[in-house]
């Protein structure tokens, strides 16, 4: 793997950590319901259990990354580059909110391209 290569798949490890942390823990604090726009405190409180296990599924992606890139495992990154890709493309149609794609997608995707150059 080239360093441009490591980079762009740490930048994408580095948000999926980050969205674990605001969903996981961030989640009914000013910074997550801002994060989200969420409708109130109460609605967050309501969704935190919801949140937290979306959050959770984020970890799996970061830690499948790292395992992929630390046993330089092409199959594996590839999977988990794909799968971070289509999870921003699906968040980005379900909510109505294409920033989604372009946070979460767009960057698995250059490390996709990057990694098949």
């Amino acid at each position: 793997m080239t360093i441009l290569t490591l980079i762009l798949i740490a930048i994408v490890v580095l948000e999926h950590i980050y969205f674990l942390v605001l969903e996981m823990f961030l989640w009914t604090t000013p910074k997550g319901i801002k994060a989200f726009r969420l409708k109130s405190k109460q609605f967050a409180e309501d969704t935190k259990v919801l949140a937290a296990n979306q959050g959770l599924y984020n970890g799996f992606l970061a830690a499948g990354l790292i395992y992929a890139v630390v046993e330089e495992d092409i199959k594996t990154t590839i999977f988990f580059l794909i799968c971070v890709t289509i999870a921003g493309i699906y968040g980005a149609y379900s909510t109505k909110q294409i920033k989604l794609f372009y946070i979460q997608s767009v960057p698995a995707l250059l490390a996709l391209v990057s990694f098949l150059l």
